[in-house]
């Protein structure tokens, strides 16, 4: 078993910037791919970004050049710095890990991700 636990979310002015941070337990943080999604109101969830085991990054289209997502092996944590916000973030944003065999494995889908942390809330006020 793994536990994701978050944190870091808010309430933000449109232009702003959060921090939000997964922290994992639980086994070899370093065997896991990880990932952030988000979840708006009546809407599905959806992949925002993606760390491999060895650090390679992907992000979704909708945030490409605002957010970054980043790990540290040796905290056991994921981080995805959010700059540049508006509205349109307004959302649940969960980590999830998934166990991959290969240090460059990424997945985008939310069926992929075996583990998921309980959510933190993201508000953008305009």
């Amino acid at each position: 078993q793994v536990q994701l636990v978050e944190s870091g979310g808010g309430l933000v002015q449109a232009g702003g910037s959060l921090r939000l941070s997964c922290a994992a337990s639980g086994r070899t943080f370093n065997n896991y791919a990880m990932a952030w999604f988000r979840q708006a109101p009546g809407k599905e969830r959806e992949f925002v970004a993606g760390v491999t085991r060895n650090g390679g990054s992907y992000s979704a289209d909708s945030v490409k050049g605002r957010f970054t997502i980043s790990r540290d092996n040796a905290k056991n944590t994921v981080y995805l710095q959010m700059n540049n916000l508006n509205s349109e973030d307004t959302a649940v944003y969960y980590c999830a890990a998934s166990y991959a065999y290969s240090t460059s494995t990424y997945y985008h889908s939310a069926s992929d991700y075996n583990y998921w942390g309980q959510g933190t809330q993201v508000t953008v006020s305009s």
